[in-house]
C-alpha cells in the first residue's frame, strides 16, 4: 500500500513539472500520433503481402516475418526519440528550471544513430521473446512467463539505459555498462517496486479505458437509438463512439509513457549524483516528496 502511495505521489509531482512547463509533455503527444501514423503506414505493405503471398507459404511467412520487424523497429524507434526527447527536458527542468525544446531536437539529432542502435536491440529482443512464447500447440504456460520475463527485464534495462546515453552522450554498449555498473554497486538506492508508478498508471489507465468504452458505447448506442433507420447517422454514431472512446485511450498511453519516463530519469539522475558525490544525497525532487524526504 505504502508504494503505491509513494507512486501517486510521484504521478502528482511528475504532473506537476509537466503543467509548470508544457514541453514536458509534448514529446509524449508527438510520439502518439506518429506512433500511430507509423502504424497505419506500415499496416499497408503487410496487408498487401498477405494478400499477394498468403500465410501457408515459406515465402509469405518470411516476408511478412521482415515487414513486421520493420514495423516493430519503426515503432521502438519513435518511441526512443521522444522518450530522449522528454528525458533531456526533464533534466533541464530539474537542473535549469526549464525544459527546452531547442535543447531536446538538438539532442536526438545528435543521438540518433545511439537511439536507432537502442531500436534494433528491442526489435531482436522482440524477436526473441515472440520465439520463446511460439505459437499454436507449442504454447505453454512456461514458456509465457519466461517471455514475460525477457520483455519485462528488457523494458527496465532501457528505461534506465535511455537516460544514460541522452544525459551522458554515450552509446548503447557504454550505456548498458554503466546500467550494470550502477545495478552492482546498489547507486539507485530504491527498488524500482519501492514506488509503485506502474501499478499506478497501471490502475489509471484502467480506470481511463473502461470510462472511454463506457462513454464510446454509450454515445453511440444512444444516437443509434434515436437515429431510426439512418444508415448516415448510424455510421456517424459509430464513429463518434470511437473517437470519444479514443480521447481516453490516449490520454491512459500519454501519462503511462510520460510519467514512467519521468520517473527513470530521476531515478538516474539520483544514482548519478550519488556517485558523484560519493555519499547519499538528496533525490530530485518530485522523487523525494514521492519517497516523503
Amino acid at each position: 500500500m505504502q508504494s503505491f502511495s509513494r507512486g501517486w505521489n510521484f504521478l502528482m509531482q511528475a504532473w506537476k513539472m509537466a503543467f509548470a512547463d508544457g514541453d514536458l509533455i509534448k514529446p509524449s503527444l508527438y510520439a502518439l500520433v506518429m506512433g500511430f501514423v507509423i502504424t497505419c503506414i506500415g499496416a499497408v505493405p503487410i496487408i498487401l503481402a498477405a494478400l499477394v503471398f498468403g500465410f501457408e507459404s515459406l515465402l509469405g511467412r518470411i516476408v511478412l516475418g521482415v515487414l513486421g520487424a520493420l514495423l516493430v523497429f519503426a515503432q521502438y524507434a519513435v518511441t526512443y526519440i521522444f522518450s530522449a526527447m522528454t528525458i533531456y527536458l526533464i533534466f533541464g527542468y530539474l537542473s535549469e528550471g526549464d525544459g527546452r525544446m531547442d535543447k531536446a531536437w538538438a539532442v536526438v539529432r545528435r543521438d540518433w544513430l545511439d537511439i536507432l542502435t537502442l531500436a534494433a536491440a528491442s526489435t531482436l529482443v522482440n524477436i526473441l521473446q515472440n520465439m520463446v512464447r511460439g505459437n499454436g500447440r507449442s504454447r505453454n504456460f512456461f514458456r509465457e512467463q519466461l517471455a514475460s520475463l525477457i520483455q519485462t527485464l528488457w523494458t527496465e534495462a532501457t528505461y534506465l539505459v535511455l537516460p544514460i546515453m541522452v544525459i551522458e552522450d554515450v552509446g548503447l554498449k557504454d550505456g548498458l555498462k554503466r546500467a550494470t555498473y550502477i545495478a552492482k554497486n546498489n547507486l539507485l538506492l530504491i527498488g524500482i517496486s519501492t514506488v509503485g508508478v506502474r501499478w499506478v498508471t497501471g490502475l489509471v489507465g484502467f480506470i481511463l479505458t473502461l470510462i472511454g468504452l463506457g462513454l464510446g458505447l454509450g454515445t453511440s448506442f444512444l444516437l443509434i437509438s434515436l437515429a431510426g433507420s439512418s444508415t448516415l447517422i448510424t455510421v456517424l454514431a459509430v464513429l463518434l463512439g470511437i473517437f470519444t472512446a479514443s480521447i481516453f485511450f490516449m490520454a491512459a498511453s500519454v501519462i503511462s509513457t510520460y510519467t514512467a519516463t519521468a520517473y527513470h530519469t530521476c531515478l538516474y539522475l539520483w544514482a548519478r549524483g550519488v556517485e558523484t558525490a560519493g555519499q547519499s544525497i538528496s533525490a530530485p525532487a518530485p522523487l523525494a516528496v514521492a519517497l516523503g524526504y
